[in-house]
């Protein structure tokens, strides 16, 4: 069994290649029970939580921890460490443990950025990144890597990550103007695609500031009580989900709404796979607002990690 640690991650994948693998993958036959997520303790976030799939060639699992303290606390340690086990579906036989937390930044900003390739107007290319952790950088670049974004703006609370989080997709992409936003009441409107992946528990902006044509996107919450974005968007959009299943159980970005009697599930358009196969079409109208909300797949974590194995594998098996 191959053990594939983080510089291993980075180094095997593409956003244009595992796009390509999420696709294929969400459009396919396979199985995803609901992932459970264990609360640690009664007074914080701390949670454990496991996440199955399988399809005809593989089963994935992935485990996570999630501390957010961690940091502070504990000088040196992540608020989050995961690892994915890969196992062959025919012979059941393991085949890798693969680096979860790596994986996790490339498919959670590659699924919204192929949630966008369906939801976004084919023209946009004004990006607001709200958000300045590890996965600020991944969600900018997974986003222009389908639509022709030109100008990215991002936000964030600290000024010094904001510097960094530019920095970081500047030295990727030269060839794109990369700023700091100044102003939400600005710069919302003026995006054509926002992208939030915060620990916000609170929406980050008002819903009114959203212009028609907007493909919006939310990865960073995933608790019932808590939302990145208002009951005004939600109702004004048309949403969609990665997963019908574990959002209806776990984002307060729609369950919040339904429950002040606002919006019901039954009004959420589609699911990604449904978006993957063309059972159901995405973006109807220029006009339209769009809504992608996430809380994280794990047939996307199989798809992640069975693209790097394979990739390592066959450059191990080239001639030296």
């Amino acid at each position: 069994m191959n053990v594939i640690n983080a510089h291993q991650v980075h180094q095997s994948l593409t956003f244009d290649a595992l796009i390509a693998a999420l696709r294929q993958q969400f459009a396919r036959p396979s199985s995803i029970p609901q992932r459970q997520v264990y609360p640690l303790a009664a007074d914080s976030h701390d949670a454990f939580a496991v996440l199955p799939a399988w399809d005809d060639d593989s089963i994935g699992v992935k485990a996570f921890t999630y501390l957010p303290d961690n940091p502070a606390k504990n000088p040196g340690f992540q608020s989050l460490y995961s690892q994915i086990l890969l196992f062959d579906r025919q012979t059941g036989a393991p085949q890798a443990l693969v680096d979860g937390t790596s994986v996790t930044y490339w498919r959670t900003a590659a699924v919204s950025a192929l949630a966008a390739d369906y939801l976004a107007r084919k023209d946009s290319s004004r990006l607001l990144v709200m958000g300045t952790g590890n996965l600020a950088p991944f969600m900018a670049l997974a986003h222009a890597s389908v639509r022709p974004i030109r100008e990215i703006r991002v936000w964030g609370r600290n000024s010094a990550k904001c510097e960094q989080v530019c920095r970081q997709i500047q030295v990727a992409r030269p060839d794109m103007t990369v700023t700091i936003s100044q102003t939400l009441e600005q710069d919302v409107p003026w995006a054509d695609i926002i992208s939030c992946a915060t620990g916000s528990p609170e929406p980050l902006f008002s819903g009114a500031l959203v212009t028609p044509g907007t493909h919006t996107d939310f990865v960073g919450n995933h608790h019932k009580n808590c939302r990145e974005c208002d009951t005004e968007l939600v109702i004004n959009a048309q949403v969609f989900v990665d997963s019908r299943l574990n959002v209806f159980n776990e984002a307060g970005e729609l369950l919040l709404p339904v429950a002040e009697g606002r919006f019901a599930l039954s009004s959420v358009r589609a699911e990604l796979s449904q978006l993957c196969s063309g059972e159901v079409g995405g973006r109807q109208s220029d006009d339209d607002i769009t809504l992608f909300k996430s809380v994280g797949s794990a047939l996307a974590d199989l798809a992640g990690a069975r693209l790097v194995y394979q990739r390592l594998n066959q450059t191990n098996r080239e001639p030296i």
